[in-house]
């Protein structure tokens, strides 16, 4: 859906003797018959006032519909800025509504659309449209077509672009080499390949259990759910204890683990003050899974304030996204079936 409302401009006689300058407001409906091809109904109000009083207000209505030509909006670049910038071109055949006549026209109109968030569901720009409505003969009135320029914001809303595949498992091939390699928990995955060879899992986590609140990664383990504070202080609240009991019951299923805490906020704020929350939200989980059983020499705490962001902090979603607490994994397999 596209709406955009502009000044209107009489370019010819009689039109520019009579009126001034007024207003227009274009509606339009688009579907995508590729990426850059769009088609559409529209339709547009136009008034202008009068420069006599006695004369009444220019009014046409338009309904019809054309195509558009644009560059794509999933088009490689970033959110914002010149490389999302999508040109396009429109051209539509209309029906004309002034007062009591009917009469046939065209417009054609060219803008530029830049995107708002980095979803581009949102896009703004400039616009210009040429509008041209055709007088056939007709007795008594002035035979002249009329000639009309708009300009103004075009303020569209769509799909949005696609967001990236995610990506599919790693599958690694267990070869007869890998095979003959010890087992410590006899669940089939050999250490060399098992991320958590002290406790049994399948072959599709990688040899670790499978929880239902924390994910065990390569690098990191990764929570399912939020863990949530009070507003701008380091306590924990009580729907982050689940998550975190889970948490500390993988790092004792998992001796070999050693983990650094991270916590992260948004750029809102003093930089000084978002160091000091995120180091001290850092040490309250830290603490939580040493009161939970964890061994404290496995752990270590850190505070990254606003300097490693995973979203924008332009969007309340993307700054909620940003203040997180991360737990970093740090193991070593062994290959020869001993323990630490």
């Amino acid at each position: 859906m596209k709406l955009e409302p502009g000044v209107a401009v009489p370019l010819t006689a009689p039109q520019s003797q009579l009126y001034e300058v007024g207003g227009s407001l274009t509606l339009k409906a688009l579907f995508g018959l590729n990426k850059y091809l769009d088609i559409g109904p529209s339709v547009t109000l136009l008034q202008l006032p009068a420069e006599a009083e006695l004369t009444q207000p220019g009014v046409a209505w338009t309904f019809g519909g054309g195509v558009r030509l644009k560059r794509p909006h999933d088009a490689p670049g970033g959110s914002e800025g010149s490389f999302a910038i999508s040109p396009w071109a429109e051209a539509d055949a209309l029906y004309v509504r002034t007062g009591v006549l009917n009469r046939p026209g065209f417009a054609v109109a060219a803008g530029l659309s830049l995107p708002i968030g980095e979803t581009r569901m949102f896009w703004a720009g400039p616009f210009v449209r040429y509008l041209h409505i055709i007088q056939r003969h007709r007795a008594g009135y002035d035979n002249h077509d009329a000639k009309l320029l708009s300009v103004g914001v075009s303020l569209e809303i769509g799909p949005g672009r696609e967001r990236e595949p995610i990506a599919a498992a790693e599958v690694r091939t267990i070869t007869q080499e890998t095979i003959s390699c010890p087992d410590r928990d006899k669940d089939g995955v050999p250490d060399n390949v098992d991320r958590c060879p002290n406790v049994a899992g399948p072959m599709e986590s990688w040899g670790c259990p499978e929880y239902k609140k924390v994910v065990i990664k390569r690098d990191k383990l990764e929570l399912k759910e939020k863990l949530y504070f009070a507003w701008n202080q380091a306590t924990l609240e009580e729907a982050s204890f689940p998550v975190l009991d889970e948490v500390a019951q993988a790092l004792k299923d998992n001796p070999d683990f050693r983990v650094q805490i991270e916590g992260h906020t948004d750029s809102s704020g003093a930089e000084d003050h978002n160091q000091t929350l995120s180091e001290k939200r850092a040490e309250t989980v830290l603490d939580y899974l040493v009161a939970h059983g964890v061994a404290k020499e496995r752990l270590v705490s850190k505070g990254f304030s606003s300097s490693v962001p995973l979203d924008t902090n332009n969007t309340v979603t993307g700054r909620e996204n940003n203040r997180r607490v991360e737990f970093v994994v740090n193991f070593n397999i062994l290959n020869d079936g001993s323990t630490k």
